[in-house]
């Protein structure tokens, strides 16, 4: 009997998914129209005109930048259309909601435009831990695009996983 000591998961046909991986690399700005509403309440078309003509918008360039109102404001949509004629021209990219919000669109966009057909009749670890908070929704998004393509599908590490699915 040998006294060497094996690494078996390291060993094993186990794939690890850290959704970590699939996050956004790029920061997100805001551009909260709130600050270009009359007293942060409501609109005054010219004032807002005015306000968004003379705002610095180099700021935004080649960033991707949440777009909304944090004010409990009617903001008519052609509002956002025309902060977003301004944004379109310093290259960025551009989406409704609140940074978090965004952040997790994206997220989930990541992990949508996975290739399903890598992880064909394997195991597959999703890992539960790390370094950015991940929400249900992404946990959601990873089992629904592989549920069925995997041969198995784990939660947590190696040593320790919970059973999700199993496919015949």
């Amino acid at each position: 009997m040998s006294d060497e000591i094996v690494n078996r998961v390291a060993s094993s046909v186990l794939i690890t998914i850290d959704l970590a991986d699939y996050a956004p690399e790029q920061s997100i700005a805001n551009f909260d129209l709130k600050d270009f509403l009359f007293e942060e309440i409501f609109l005054k078309e010219k004032e807002f005109r005015g306000k968004l003509k003379s705002f610095d918008f180099s700021i935004y360039t080649g960033k991707m930048v949440a777009l909304n109102c944090s004010s409990d404001a009617i903001v008519p949509m052609w509002a956002y259309m025309l902060a977003t004629s301004y944004l379109n021209q310093v290259g960025t990219e551009i989406h409704f909601g609140t940074k978090e919000e965004v952040f997790q669109k994206i997220f989930t966009d990541n992990i949508d435009s996975i290739n399903a057909s890598e992880f064909e009749n394997k195991k597959v670890i999703v890992k539960g831990c790390g370094q950015i908070p991940l929400t249900e929704s992404l946990y959601i998004a990873i089992t629904k695009k592989l549920q069925n393509t995997v041969s198995s599908l784990m939660f947590g590490e190696a040593c320790s996983a919970v059973p999700v699915l199993k496919n015949k």
